[in-house]
């Protein structure tokens, strides 16, 4: 049993920590507000994200980040990617220095262009063998819902990601390993920018069809940008990379796709995020990360610029999918950089 922080108390960040609980671990529960905290303590659920579902009683939330932190052998960071780095800069002085600490965002930062373990050694100095990511087709209610999944632990260091495997094994949740860091990250940066372009064309009433065209083809331009930077390419094809894309652009839990979905029916950036309960799609500020990262490497990633289009440029929808369709013919083996 081993003493577990989860730094976030989104709908994401309850649900690793209810896992970690279930796999037997003793786990406290950060929560930016004091009211979260307490309901979750007395009532064992959280009012704000997936308040259905009761969470176990060897979960304990605070308010106070050096209670959560204290003794912490896994540090997990449950906030959003843009919001990372400024978090961290209050919670470094109190990570213990020996901690593993694991990144559920996934994004890359704008301005910098860093991937998230990136912004973590950066800011706390720690080793890059003592961060890792935790990445896979992870629909929150789903596992919430002790519904059967796996994940990726993604570290450069196998033994501790080894570690952070077993404390999350729980009966219904199969946490695999994997080395490629860089793969497993950019793949999660990704998937959300080719949900909302999935949940776009959604919107505009096209089928099947146009969706594995837009999965398959945002799965090749994902792996161009990943080899360019030094992943594996076998990971694009596993659970970070392909398990990942499909359940973010397929399913109707994914905030990515119903944010794009409301895009496509015409709706403002404005308009989509009232309808997903006031939060803006990771995706969005991903898609201007991902496709500057891609311009400065030089690599081709079309989908990526279309939504990058929609969410910041303007361009109607129609106009995205009459500009992806409109492109110059090329092999399908065709990688360009």
């Amino acid at each position: 049993m081993l003493k577990i922080a989860v730094m976030g108390a989104g709908s994401w960040g309850t649900t690793v920590a209810k896992v970690f609980a279930d796999a037997g671990n003793n786990v406290t529960l950060w929560a930016r507000r004091t009211q979260v905290a307490e309901h979750i303590n007395t009532f064992h659920r959280n009012p704000d994200y997936l308040s259905d579902i009761e969470l176990p009683h060897n979960l304990y939330a605070t308010d106070n980040a050096q209670e959560a932190l204290s003794g912490a052998s896994i540090v997990v960071l449950a906030v959003p990617s843009q919001t990372l780095r400024a978090n961290l800069k209050h919670w470094t002085p109190l990570i213990p220095a020996d901690a593993i600490v694991v990144s559920l965002a996934k994004g890359v930062e704008k301005g910098t262009f860093l991937r998230m373990s990136e912004v973590i050694a950066e800011v706390t100095g720690l080793p890059k063998s003592s961060i890792a990511v935790l990445t896979g087709p992870n629909l929150a209610r789903e596992v919430a819902l002790e519904q059967p999944a796996a994940t990726v632990i993604a570290c450069e260091d196998e033994q501790r990601a080894q570690v952070v495997q077993h404390a999350l094994a729980a009966p219904y949740f199969r946490p695999y390993t994997n080395t490629d860091v860089i793969g497993c990250e950019i793949s999660g940066a990704c998937k959300n920018v080719i949900a909302l372009a999935c949940g776009m064309a959604a919107g505009r009433g096209l089928g099947e069809n146009t969706l594995a065209t837009l999965i398959t083809r945002g799965l090749a331009e994902t792996t161009r940008l990943g080899m360019a930077m030094g992943a594996q390419q076998q990971s694009f094809a596993g659970l970070a990379g392909l398990g990942d894309l499909v359940a973010t652009c397929s399913s109707p839990l994914s905030r990515n796709r119903s944010f794009g979905a409301r895009l496509g029916q015409g709706g403002t950036l404005e308009e989509a995020k009232a309808a997903t309960h006031g939060q803006v799609a990771e995706g969005v500020s991903s898609s201007a990360a991902v496709f500057e990262l891609a311009t400065k490497m030089g690599v081709e990633m079309p989908i990526t610029q279309a939504v990058y289009a929609v969410c910041h440029e303007g361009m109607a929808v129609d106009d995205m999918v009459s500009a992806l369709m409109g492109r110059s013919k090329k092999s399908e083996q065709e990688q360009r950089h």
